[in-house]
C-alpha cells in the first residue's frame, strides 16, 4: 500500500502551478523586441531612440517601427492595445503628456494608465528662435516689443498640441502678451517660414534648427533651461536673456504596456540607466543639444504625473482645442 504525504503533494501542486511563470521570467526575451516610434525616421524621437537602444542588451535584438501620425496617437494605440508580454514598447515625448487633456475622453486608450513607464530616457530644452528682421537681440527686448505690438508677432509650431506650441502659449500666460499662432505640419516648413520672415518666433529643440542659427538664417535668443545646454554652449539661458525662469522642453520617455511584468520594466529601466552613462552615448547626445536621464520607472512615473499636471494647466488657460 502506498502512502501519500499531504504536505508533499499540495507543495508539488504549488510548484506546478507557479513553474510556468517563473520559466517565463526566466526566459524573457526569446525573441526580438518591437519598439514603437510614433514619428518619422530622423528627427529627435528616432535617433534618441536608436542610439539608446544600440546600447541596450537584453540577449535579443530591438527592432524599431515607425508609426508615424496623428500627432504620436496611432503608434500609441498599437502599443496600447499589444499583449503585456515584453515584447512591444513605445517611446513617447512631451506631446504624449498633453495629449491626456487634449483628447480628453477621445480616445480608444489613456495616455498615462494604458502605459507602464520604464525610463526618462533624455531631454532636449526648447529654443526660442526668432527671425533676422524681428527687431530684438535678447528675450528681455521679445517681451518688450510684444507687449507693445499686440499680435503683431506670429509664432509657428509643429503642430497643435505640440510642446513648441504649447511653450509659446506658457510664455505667454507668464509674460502677459499676446501673439498669433500659426501652426504647420512639421517643424521644417514652419523653419522655412522663419528664415523668409512669414513668421516672426519659432520654438524648437536644437536638432534640427541649430544648423540654420550657425549659417545665420535665424536667431537663437535662449534656451528654456536653467543652465546652459552642452553642445548648445553659446546660447544663453532664458534668465541670462533677460526672460523670467521658464523651463521647457521635448523629453524622450520609453513606455511599456499596462500590465506589462515589473520585473521586465525594472530590467529594462536599468538598462537605459547603464546606457546613459557610456561615454560615446553621451557624446551623440551632446552633439544634438540633448541632455541623457536615464531615470528609474518610479522617477519617471512621477515625472510624466508632473508633466501632466503642468501641460493641462496651460492648455486650459489658453483654451486650446484640438479635434481627435
Amino acid at each position: 500500500m502506498i502512502k501519500i504525504n499531504r504536505r508533499a503533494v499540495l507543495a508539488a501542486s504549488a510548484a506546478a502551478a507557479f513553474a510556468p511563470q517563473a520559466l517565463r521570467a526566466q526566459a524573457w526575451p526569446a525573441k526580438p523586441i518591437r519598439w514603437v516610434v510614433p514619428y518619422t525616421a530622423g528627427g529627435l524621437t528616432d535617433s534618441v531612440t536608436r542610439l539608446t537602444l544600440e546600447k541596450m542588451n537584453v540577449g535579443q535584438p530591438f527592432v524599431v517601427d515607425n508609426k508615424p501620425g496623428a500627432n504620436s496617437l496611432i503608434g500609441a494605440e498599437i502599443v496600447a492595445n499589444a499583449p503585456p508580454d515584453g515584447y512591444t514598447f513605445l517611446t513617447v515625448i512631451a506631446a504624449h503628456a498633453a495629449n491626456k487633456t487634449l483628447y480628453a475622453g477621445k480616445l480608444k486608450f489613456d495616455p498615462v494608465t494604458s502605459f507602464a513607464p520604464v525610463s526618462l530616457v533624455a531631454i532636449a530644452p526648447i529654443m526660442i528662435l526668432v527671425s533676422n528682421d524681428l527687431p530684438v537681440k535678447n528675450v528681455g527686448e521679445l517681451i518688450a516689443y510684444a507687449k507693445a505690438n499686440p499680435g503683431k508677432i506670429s509664432f509657428g509650431s509643429s503642430g497643435v498640441g505640440a510642446a513648441a506650441h504649447l511653450t509659446s502659449e506658457l510664455i505667454m500666460q507668464v509674460t502677459g502678451t499676446k501673439m498669433v499662432h500659426v501652426p504647420y505640419k512639421g517643424t521644417a516648413p514652419a523653419l522655412s517660414d522663419l528664415m523668409s520672415g512669414n513668421i516672426q518666433m519659432l520654438l524648437d529643440v536644437p536638432i534640427g534648427t541649430m544648423s540654420q542659427v550657425r549659417a545665420g538664417k535665424v536667431r537663437a535668443l535662449a534656451m528654456m533651461s536653467k543652465e546652459r545646454v552642452l553642445g548648445a554652449e553659446d546660447i544663453p539661458t532664458i534668465v541670462e536673456s533677460g526672460g523670467p525662469l521658464i523651463e521647457s522642453s521635448s523629453w524622450v520617455m520609453f513606455m511599456a504596456p499596462a500590465g506589462t511584468p515589473k520585473e521586465i520594466v525594472d530590467r529594462l529601466g536599468g538598462e537605459v540607466g547603464k546606457a546613459m552613462k557610456d561615454e560615446s552615448l553621451r557624446k551623440r547626445l551632446a552633439e544634438q543639444a540633448v541632455i541623457p536621464v536615464g531615470a528609474t520607472p518610479a522617477d519617471t512615473v512621477k515625472f510624466l504625473q508632473s508633466e501632466v499636471e503642468k501641460w493641462e494647466k496651460v492648455i486650459t488657460t489658453a483654451g486650446v482645442k484640438i479635434d481627435a
